[in-house]
């Protein structure tokens, strides 16, 4: 086991995303997303991360204990969660952008939250791991 602070705090953050992650799949399926506003086809295109989103919950949970068991595997799984966030952050940040929904009348604060999360992660996993 690690004894590296750092480590257990980018661990304790993969963790923690994955299990945000979850929780918003949770959530936004219990919802009924018939706003007026929103894109024509937004259901059938958000629906579509639920598969990518589990996989990179999986290996952000796998990379967090293996770093913190001092496998080199760790490393590697915390690079390949950075690229799978990373891409999904830019992709996030694309649709929103050119669909409205960064206006805040639109959920653009939480759009934005997400976005800026992700892509923060994703930065943190990159340096900690490169």
């Amino acid at each position: 086991m690690s004894d590296d602070l750092l480590t257990w705090v980018v661990a304790a953050l993969e963790v923690l995303a994955a299990a945000g992650i979850a929780g918003f799949w949770i959530t936004w399926f219990r919802q009924p997303h018939d706003e007026p506003w929103l894109p024509a086809g937004y259901v059938d295109h958000e629906a579509a991360f639920v598969f990518p989103d589990t996989v990179l919950s999986i290996v952000l949970v796998l990379g967090a204990g293996l770093q913190v068991a001092e496998q080199p595997a760790g490393r590697s799984l915390g690079l390949v969660a950075a690229g799978m966030l990373a891409f999904l952050g830019v992709l996030d940040l694309a649709y929103f952008a050119r669909t409205g929904l960064f206006r805040r009348e639109r959920g653009g604060l939480a759009n934005v939250a997400v976005v800026a999360s992700v892509l923060t992660l994703s930065v943190i996993l990159a340096v900690r791991f490169v």
